[in-house]
């Protein structure tokens, strides 16, 4: 077998971020585009002649095909072996587990997220490095200056492999082993919590909904929850792989997760429910009748990790990205230990959990993780939360109003304003910024502005630095609103605004975060003008 260079010209048009390359499928399905992008990630890389890729995706439209290409584009690029998951297969989570456990060259996850799924929908790729997190920037810059100048590249005609069938397919001097793409994921988290007083949990007839949203992590939740666990198998709904993820928009939210929430919220409800995202690195929490934020979440667990046995030795330290909330920082300071504030992106959590600085770590935006694998880990918030729950004997609810007495309440929204276009969401970002000297000691009702910036960040293990991660309005009384571009989509730009209000007591403070985030939420449509800038009235979705 002779290795082909195929000559190409380049253009791909946007620079990957950690969460790698996202574009519809129609693009990636072009004449070289993949190729290109595939061949300008190896080029980065010093391929030893003994070196193993780790490969595998969310399951969503055009994974399969693509992952063939990538086989024979690793075969010619000196790749000894691939590890790809049956059916091409593995959560992100677990592919940063693979990547770690067997000491791979890194990997390539074939994931949009929690993006939409089909012939005419979303489709990504990125390049996880051997510590198994996302690319740094200076990877992922290399391979867009690579993607700028590539004139071919290389290929290496294999027949096709059979991705449903486990077991090491030989060819010359390459190979390529289609792995149980959930086994190792559950061993290890089967070596973390304590599956025994979960077990006897459900045993108790204690009630749970997962829903998999038709995407990646319906097969871990079986193994784990059913298999292991001995949950009902009612317990799991949309857990069966959907290319097109169902048809649906598989974002762990109240607004995209309605089907778990009219049941958590109806009769008969469980009291307990989550729900993952198209790469099972996401995960939303309910008990009945009870939605827990994500930076709630994470608090939590920093709380009570204690009884959890991967923790019982303590923490390192914890971090959380900008727009999260300050409720995890109250534990860290009982809990006498460092708080870290990144920008978003799991990459600077990587850095602080690689120097052992932190143990666990979280986004608002649905995920939380620890430094168990690179990634945030849907499935794992979620046993924590069972874990927590076997041991304390307490409804999700009650384990977070007690949280509340005991630490105060960071009253926290999300408003996300999604497809708006470009040129309109960058005029209110420059709306916002021209504002920043008039602001500070500025009254809006019972809110004084004290500082307005744009957050910027050193990290504390390599000295790099990121600016420009967020526009922050901090008030006098601890309040902020932060307001953010985000690059999680294809189309347009979201703007998010972040509305944070701490309240010490929580008895006296009215429980739905939207009614006591009233007055924020209109200061922060004044000081943006988003209404005035791009026409929209109302968010697409509020978290």
């Amino acid at each position: 077998m002779q290795v082909r260079l195929v000559n190409t010209s380049p253009f791909l048009d946007q620079k990957p971020g950690t969460s790698g390359l996202r574009k519809k499928v129609k693009v990636f399905q072009k004449t070289h585009y993949l190729e290109n992008f595939v061949q300008s990630i190896f080029d980065t890389l010093e391929i030893a002649n003994n070196s193993v890729l780790t490969l595998g995706g969310d399951g969503r439209y055009f994974n399969a095909q693509a992952i063939q290409v990538i086989i024979q584009m690793a075969a010619a690029n000196g790749f000894a072996k691939v590890l790809v998951g049956q059916g091409g297969i593995l959560s992100t989570p677990a592919a940063s587990h693979i990547i770690r456990k067997y000491h791979t060259l890194g990997g390539i996850i074939l994931s949009a997220s929690h993006n939409p799924a089909g012939p005419d929908e979303d489709f990504g790729i990125k390049y996880n490095t051997p510590n198994g997190g996302p690319a740094p920037e200076k990877i992922t810059e290399s391979i867009f200056e690579k993607s700028k100048t590539i004139q071919q590249y290389k290929l290496l005609s294999l027949p096709a492999v059979d991705l449903n069938t486990i077991g090491l397919t030989h060819f010359d001097g390459f190979s390529v082993e289609v792995i149980d793409p959930v086994r190792d994921y559950a061993d290890l988290m089967e070596s973390m919590f304590d599956f025994a007083a979960i077990r006897n949990l459900f045993s108790d007839g204690f009630s749970i909904k997962f829903d998999g949203m038709h995407a990646v992590t319906g097969p871990y939740a079986r193994e784990l929850l059913i298999n292991r666990l001995g949950a009902p198998a009612h317990s799991l709904m949309n857990c069966v792989v959907s290319e097109t993820f169902g048809g649906g928009h598989p974002d762990p939210n109240l607004t995209y997760a309605d089907a778990l929430v009219k049941i958590v919220y109806g009769t008969d409800a469980p009291e307990f429910a989550a729900a993952s995202d198209g790469d099972g690195d996401r995960n939303m929490i309910l008990g009945k009748g009870f939605f827990v934020t994500p930076s709630d979440s994470l608090a939590i667990i920093a709380a009570n990790a204690h009884l959890i046995p991967a923790y019982q030795q303590g923490l390192s330290g914890v971090a959380r990205s900008m727009p999260t909330s300050g409720a995890v920082d109250r534990v860290a300071q009982k809990m006498n230990i460092p708080c870290f504030e990144t920008p978003t992106g799991w990459k600077f959590f990587g850095n602080l959990m690689d120097a052992n600085k932190v143990t666990l770590c979280g986004e608002e935006s649905f995920g939380t993780g620890s430094n168990h694998v690179r990634e945030k880990d849907g499935l794992w918030a979620v046993l924590c939360w069972l874990n927590i729950v076997a041991a304390k004997k307490q409804s999700v609810e009650a384990i977070v109003k007690a949280h509340w007495a005991e630490y105060g309440r960071n009253v926290y929204s999300r408003h996300d304003f999604e497809g708006i276009p470009t040129e309109q969401a960058n005029a209110v970002m420059t709306h916002l910024k021209t504002q920043f000297k008039s602001l500070p000691g500025r009254e809006f009702g019972r809110y004084q502005v004290a500082q307005c910036d744009d957050f910027s960040y050193v990290d504390p293990v390599d000295g790099s630095v990121s600016t420009g991660q967020g526009i922050r309005i901090l008030f006098e009384c601890g309040s902020r609103i932060v307001f953010r571009l985000s690059g999680t989509g294809t189309e347009g730009a979201t703007i998010r605004i972040y509305l944070e209000a701490y309240e010490p007591d929580t008895t006296q403070h009215h429980l739905d975060a939207q009614v006591a985030l009233g007055e924020m939420i209109q200061i922060s449509l004044q000081l943006s003008q988003l209404k005035e800038n791009t026409g929209r009235e109302a968010p697409t979705v509020i978290t």
